[in-house]
């Protein structure tokens, strides 16, 4: 499942909760269909009264139960001891990745009853659990539970049960062979993703939140980033770690106000600075990602030169000129891509970056440029090398004249005009065009 988390975003001013009266449209059209089909459903995920019986500040363990049940449909409850034998014991060699939130370690369960199974045997699964030192733990569990076990979505990674025993909080997960498109980007040694999968990667991704976007009640991700996003067997992309996902601004809103979290430089300037949470926060996110999948960089990384460390300033001056562009495109790519579709993705990728967030583009908008990206093909290398291809024949045939040239016999001229028999024309040879 790879890393699935990262370092929160803490920013220790603490905003209002209040909404301002300024509106952003929201566009209605669906992108799937939540898994509940009544909003009015007693047993939706969204009524966990675990939380408000006991409260979401997690920082007292006086304050948070031993054990708990959230009742919401389609997932199991797991025993702890299930999840022990799926897993081993949690052994060291099934870890998967690790975050903020704490491990993630690779089992299995009988694809039909979901009970533990050996190795090798059933369906995988990836076990996110807990560690006792998170101080999000719980807040973050139940938002998972509260946003993946209601919502079903092919770009959504599937939350299959859950467990909540003896102070430890655990999801269980479907598995995702392909791991994080962070892995890929970034580890030393991974296999190079070619243009066509990136694409692929980028329109699954945009396809998941814009069905968050535009679900009834909008959902604003809030930690879109690289580790987040995780690949099955065939490159499909599909979002993860749900920990920080909150409802989107209600009753003509333009934003929700929160205490700042996310990721340093995915989350976006405007929620930084004040707390202001608005559904294109995200759209910034996704530029940064984009960024980076275009040009094989970290968002930041600080084993690069002071100048090259913060990827939004050193590669944004390039994204709008075709020739500085190529320049700073990941070199792992070796130029297979088409150049059109590469300064479309890179003019999509500034209109993300805005600092307004009403001058972003909705993730429907993204998810059309970026089909319509797809659909651009590479220029075949052929034609250039079928040029040089001629104009090596071409020297060719110039060459051999020029030989054939030399070998005849030495006219008297020669001499008169001082070449002393070394084979070179008394006069200039007419110029031979070679187009």
């Amino acid at each position: 499942m790879g890393n699935c988390y990262g370092t929160r975003v803490n920013n220790h001013h603490t905003p209002t909760t209040s909404n301002t009266s300024t509106s952003e449209k929201r566009n209605t059209k669906q992108h799937g269909v939540p898994s509940t089909s009544s909003s009015s459903n007693s047993n939706s995920a969204e009524n966990i009264n675990v939380a408000a019986e006991y409260g979401s500040n997690n920082s007292s363990r006086e304050t948070t139960p031993p054990t708990g049940k959230i009742v919401t449909p389609n997932l199991k409850m797991f025993t702890l001891a299930e999840l022990k034998s799926a897993t081993r014991n949690f052994r060291p060699d099934t870890v998967l990745g690790e975050g903020g939130f704490g491990r993630v370690f690779k089992g299995y369960i009988d694809e039909k009853t979901y009970a533990p199974s050996r190795v090798g045997v059933g369906m995988a699964v990836a076990v996110k659990k807990s560690s006792p030192d998170s101080p999000q733990g719980l807040e973050e569990w139940q938002s998972e539970v509260k946003f993946l076990g209601k919502f079903s979505h092919p770009n959504l990674v599937k939350l299959l049960g859950y467990c909540w025993e003896d102070r430890q909080f655990l999801l269980v997960y479907e598995y995702m062979q392909k791991g994080s498109l962070e892995n890929h980007l970034f580890r030393k040694g991974a296999e190079p993703l070619p243009w066509h999968v990136r694409l692929k990667v980028a329109i699954g991704a945009a396809q998941g939140l814009a069905f968050l976007h535009t679900s009834e009640k909008s959902v604003i991700y809030r930690d879109f980033k690289t580790s987040n996003i995780l690949l099955d067997g065939d490159y499909n992309a599909k979002l993860s770690d749900f920990g920080l996902a909150k409802l989107g601004p209600i009753n003509g809103n333009s934003h929700v106000t929160t205490r700042v979290m996310g990721t340093y430089g995915y989350a976006a300037p405007e929620y930084v600075a004040t707390g202001h949470l608005y559904v294109r926060s995200d759209v910034y996110g996704f530029g940064v990602v984009l960024l980076e999948m275009l040009t094989g960089r970290r968002a930041l990384d600080n084993n690069r030169p002071n100048s090259e460390q913060n990827l939004i300033e050193w590669a944004t001056p390039s994204l709008s000129e075709k020739r500085k562009l190529t320049k700073i495109m990941d070199p792992r790519l070796e130029g297979q891509y088409p150049i059109k579709g590469a300064m479309q993705a890179a003019e999509l990728i500034l209109q993300c970056l805005e600092s307004d967030p009403k001058s972003r583009p909705s993730m429907e908008e993204i998810l059309d440029t970026l089909e319509k990206i797809n659909c651009m093909k590479e220029k075949p290398k052929e034609s250039k090398s079928k040029a040089q291809k001629q104009a090596d024949k071409r020297q060719q045939r110039q060459s051999a004249h020029q030989n054939r040239n030399s070998h005849r016999p030495i006219s008297p001229l020669h001499y008169k005009y001082g070449d002393h028999g070394n084979g070179a024309r008394a006069y200039p040879s007419p110029v031979r065009s070679i187009s």
